[in-house]
This record gives C-alpha cells, sequence and structure tokens, in this order.
C-alpha cells in the first residue's frame, strides 16, 4: 500500500539554524503518528513542510506517492488544526466550520448538513449559533477539528492542539482524538512536546533532536528499548549510566547500604538529595558516590522504606536485565 506521507531526506534552513537536517521517514494510511521533542528540535517545521507552509530547502515530500514538494498548500489533500484554533470570532461556530466549504462554492444545503454531521461527532450538535468567545478551550477545540475534518481531508495535521488546555480537559481530549481517528480512519500527524501525550496516543512515535530524528518506533518500543541518551531521557526520563546505558527509575530499589546486594544486581551508594511526593509514586535523587546523579521512583507505601529524607544514606540497586545498552548519541 502506497504511504499517506512520505519525507524523503528533507532538510529545511533558516540562515544559519538547519531546523530539519536529512530527514526521511513515511507515515502509513489509517496512522496515528506523532512527531515528539523538545521546543526547536525540527518537529514543527517538518509538521510546515507536509503542510506547504515551509517549502524543502532539498529532499522531497510525497502525499499518496506523489510529489508535492512544490506545491502550496491549498493544493494538498491535509488540513491543520493549531494551537490557537485560529477561530474568526465574529463568525458563529456553524460559519466557522462551514466556512471551507463557501470558499469552495459548496451549496449551502450540503454545507448545513455536512457541518451538523461534524458537529455531532465533536459533540457540539446545540452550539452551532454560538460565537467562539462563548465557548470553553475544549469546545473550540472540538470546532477547530470541525473545520478541519468538514474538508474530509486524507490527512489531518494537528500543531500543539491541547497545549492550551488545562491538564484533567487535556487527557480527556486525548482519548476522544484517538477515538474520532479510530472511527474516522483518517491518517493523523501530530506534534508535541509531551511525552505521555505521544505515548498513549499514537500508533508510532519519531523522536526528534537538533533537526533529525533520534529513533521512530512504537510507543512500547520506545519506552522499552530507547537507543539514545536522547530518546531515553526525553522518554520517560531514564537515568543514563556512564553514558551508556539507560536504566529506568521504577526498575531501581532502594536499600539499605548496609543489606547485601542480590546476585545478579547493579549497586551503588549515595545520599538523597530530594525527594517528591506524586500521589501514588515517590521520585527520590540520589547522588551516588562516584558523583551521578540518579532518579528512583517507587509506589508509595506508608512504611519505613518510602520515608526516606534528604540527607539519608542509601543503596540503590537493580537486575542487569533492567540495564539497556545505548548507542552513541
Amino acid at each position: 500500500m502506497t504511504a499517506a506521507i512520505e519525507l524523503r531526506s528533507v532538510r529545511r534552513a533558516f540562515g544559519a539554524t538547519v531546523a530539519v537536517d536529512d530527514v526521511s521517514f513515511a507515515i502509513e494510511q489509517g496512522e496515528f503518528f506523532s512527531m515528539l521533542g523538545p521546543s526547536g528540535s525540527g518537529k514543527t517545521t517538518c509538521l510546515r513542510v507536509i503542510a506547504g507552509f515551509e517549502q524543502p530547502d532539498s529532499g522531497a515530500v510525497f502525499l499518496e506517492g506523489l510529489d508535492v514538494s512544490g506545491t502550496p498548500p491549498y493544493g494538498r489533500d491535509v488540513n491543520t488544526v493549531f494551537q490557537d484554533y485560529a477561530l474568526f470570532p465574529h463568525m458563529s461556530v456553524l460559519d466557522n466550520v462551514t466556512y471551507g466549504l463557501r470558499v469552495r462554492r459548496v451549496p449551502a444545503a450540503e454545507c448545513r448538513r455536512r457541518a451538523d454531521e461534524m458537529l455531532a461527532l465533536v459533540k457540539l450538535a446545540d452550539m452551532g449559533a454560538r460565537r467562539p468567545a462563548q465557548l470553553s478551550g475544549g469546545q473550540k477545540q472540538r470546532v477547530a477539528l470541525a473545520r478541519a475534518l468538514i474538508n474530509q481531508p486524507k490527512v489531518l495535521l494537528l500543531d500543539e492542539p491541547l497545549g492550551a488546555l488545562d491538564l484533567k480537559l487535556r487527557e480527556e481530549m486525548q482519548l476522544e482524538l484517538r477515538l474520532l481517528q479510530r472511527r474516522l480512519g483518517i491518517t493523523f500527524v501530530y506534534v508535541t512536546h509531551d511525552q505521555g501525550e505521544a505515548l498513549s496516543m499514537s500508533d508510532r512515535v519519531a523522536v526528534f533532536n537538533r533537526g533529525r530524528i533520534e529513533q521512530l518506533d512504537a510507543p512500547e518500543a520506545l519506552y522499552a528499548r530507547p537507543r539514545t541518551a536522547f530518546a531515553a531521557r526525553f522518554v520517560g526520563g531514564a537515568n543514563v549510566i556512564e553514558g551508556r546505558y539507560a536504566v529506568r527509575g521504577e526498575n531501581i530499589e532502594i536499600a539499605d547500604p548496609a543489606a547485601p546486594a542480590p546476585a545478579g544486581t547493579v549497586r551503588r551508594e549515595g545520599t538523597i538529595v530530594d525527594t517528591q511526593y506524586q500521589g501514588a509514586v515517590r521520585r527520590w535523587q540520589v547522588r551516588t558516590d562516584d558523583g551521578e546523579l540518579i532518579t528512583a521512583t517507587r509506589p508509595d507505601r506508608a512504611d519505613t522504606s518510602q520515608a526516606r529524607e534528604p540527607g539519608a544514606r542509601v543503596a540503590l540497586r537493580w537486575a542487569h536485565t533492567h540495564m539497556i545498552e545505548l548507542a552513541a548519541d
């Protein structure tokens, strides 16, 4: 099957700053694909190249096998949802949703029928007469989705669409977006800096760093088998030991320094420098005697082993089997 989107050796620079550096990947039809990375990593520029808002300096962009590298945004069968939603404040919800159809001179009855379908799909069936100022952040986000989807694009591009929402609403919208994507079967390309968001929603995730892809994998593989120190740290906050190995905090046991280490374990002694209560779990940061800062994450329980405070001497230990060998960054 022809890929929905393919980038081949795409490069985009702004003066001396290379935003996207020789990036190649393919996105399958109907896939929920996320581009994850910190600010300035190149993920948003890559999305804008797919949308046609930026032209690559070299390389090519293909949509369903067709080279669209020089095609303007309106000539590509994609729609984009932005973080600020870009709704017209003077228009009603209904008029915002049907705007693209009206520009294409779709008959009014057809506009209304499709708008009613889209507003029902995003659970705003009774809000067509409202203005954007009368909507909550989550409702505005749904209007932006309906406006993008009403044009029946083959690909929907989403640029940090949940970034302006509070945590609870963002989590609710993550679920709604995933269910909506599965129901429609449309290819979603999602940009985010939130690793939890990317892991929970995506079929595959591309981790960006300095304009390149560090790792492209399914969420489970990305978490369990990071290939580089950057991927290990950015996705799930793994500890990188001696620059060559990664170990997840939840696999590290905190023990009394006098306690012997079981066979098959790695052991480090050190001093607790900070502890953070996070509800179901507690995090300890320990400065080891050889100078490394290691974070251990354990379920929070009301026993004495979980009540260690900064300044306490502890031993950290983990099984050899929990160490992940990394490639060089």
